[in-house]
Order: structure tokens, then sequence, then C-alpha cells
């Protein structure tokens, strides 16, 4: 997707430094928007990305890391985005912690982790971000997961954090609007978990999708172009990207 439909617009990404993240940069950047790329701890990924995008329009990205668990540091990181092309149109909550949590030997700290990079996080960045963001007319996009409706076996904590940041989603339309737009993507089988996956596991879930077969990130950062672009009168809603799984399995 290359146009310059966003060419007036600036787009700030958490967790963009790799997976989903990276994909929506690549389009919505694609598409002329300016980016505020958010990172943690992936310095060399974030860092490569801005290097590849900035060779193709110069001046057009810049980079901001921060602990989002650190509600200082989550403010520095909203002002200097706010700042860095004068102004918002687009906040896109993608940073994510995901890993099993088996009941029975869940602790605080997980409890913090996930329910902090999953709901507490997008709840406080929009937060302080509103006030831009009404002034453009502009929309936050939270990444959803589809098992925020149904549970996964061993992450009950962040099937609860993703659950949390579906209603936070509608919550946020209603108290924003009419000024701004908040909406969610539920992914399904679009990338595999880092620290991998079975492949009997693997084939299990694609014989649950109806369409049969995984989806892609482009997927996901086209179901993110149609929001920013294409659904002006749309806001409350979470739009499934997942091949037809949430169907029933």
């Amino acid at each position: 997707m290359s146009h310059n439909s966003l060419s007036e617009k600036t787009v700030f990404i958490t967790g963009a430094a790799k997976r989903l993240g990276a994909a929506m940069a690549r389009v919505l950047h694609g598409a002329g928007a300016s980016l505020v790329l958010h990172y943690h701890n992936s310095q060399d990924q974030a860092r490569a990305l801005a290097d590849e995008l900035q060779s193709k329009r110069p001046d057009s990205v810049v980079l901001i890391q921060a602990d989002l668990l650190d509600i200082p540091a989550l403010h520095r990181a909203a002002t200097q985005a706010e700042q860095a092309f004068g102004g918002l149109d687009v906040l896109i909550n993608n940073a994510s912690s995901f890993y099993p949590t088996p009941l029975g030997n869940i602790t605080e700290n997980q409890w913090d982790d996930l329910l902090g990079t999953n709901l507490k996080a997008p709840l406080f960045l929009s937060q302080a971000l509103a006030p831009a963001l009404s002034r453009r007319r502009g929309l936050i996009l939270n990444i959803v997961d589809i098992h925020a409706r149904r549970p996964m076996r061993d992450h009950t904590l962040y099937c609860v954090a993703k659950a949390g940041l579906s209603m936070l989603t509608m919550s946020l339309a209603k108290d924003l609007g009419p000024g701004i737009r908040v909406n969610g993507i539920a992914p399904g089988a679009v990338l595999w978990p880092e620290a991998g996956m079975p492949q009997a596991a693997r084939d299990k879930i694609v014989s649950e999708i109806a369409l049969g077969r995984c989806g892609t990130p482009e997927d996901i950062a086209r179901a993110a172009m149609f929001y920013i672009c294409e659904a002006p009168y749309v806001t409350g809603q979470i739009l499934a990207v997942d091949g037809g799984r949430s169907l029933g399995w």
C-alpha cells in the first residue's frame, strides 16, 4: 500500500519495533504518515526500522524509548509524541506482554506486567494524549485479541487483560466522543508466539479457522488503515481479523 492518503497525519505506535507494530509502521508510512515509534527494550530493531523508513522519506520518523509501566516515563513519552511533529492524529496502543500463567503459579509481578502492558498503559496513554487527539478529531486504536472473548488455557492473566482492553475501548469511545473515535482490532492466528509453538498445536488452530489459513501482519495493518481513512462514523467497535476463527472453536 503506497499512496498519500495519510500525508498530513501523525501516528504514534507503541511497541513498534517488531511484529505487528513494525508491520503497521511500514504500511502507514507507505501511505504518507509521519510516525512516532515507541520501543522499550528492542532498541536495535527500532533503529533498523527507523533507518529503513527514513531512507524512503527523510525526517518522517521519531523514536521514543520508554517503559510504559513507569507512569512518569509514560507521560514524558506522551509529551514527546505530541511534540515530535506538532500534533497527533492517531494513537495505536499495540505494546503487549504475552506468556502463559498457569493457575496455581501466578505471581503478583506477572499480574502487574500483563495487566500493566495490556490495560494500564493504554488507559493512561490515552488519557494523557486525549487533549492532543481531540484537537485533530483523532483516533485511538487498541490492539485487542480474539482471546478477550474466549479464554486460552493457561493464559488467565493475558485473557483478563485483553478483555479489560476491550471494555476500555468501548468506555473511552463513549467518554471521548465526539472529538475522538476509539476502536479496536482483535487479531487471530496472525503471528505465532515468539517463544514458539508445537506444530501440532499450530495445525489444530488452523483447522478451527473458517478460511483455513493463518493471516498476516499486513492484514492487521490494512484494518488499521480502514479505521484511519475509511471509518469516520465508526467508534466503540472491535474488528476481529481472524479468518473466522472466532465463529467458534
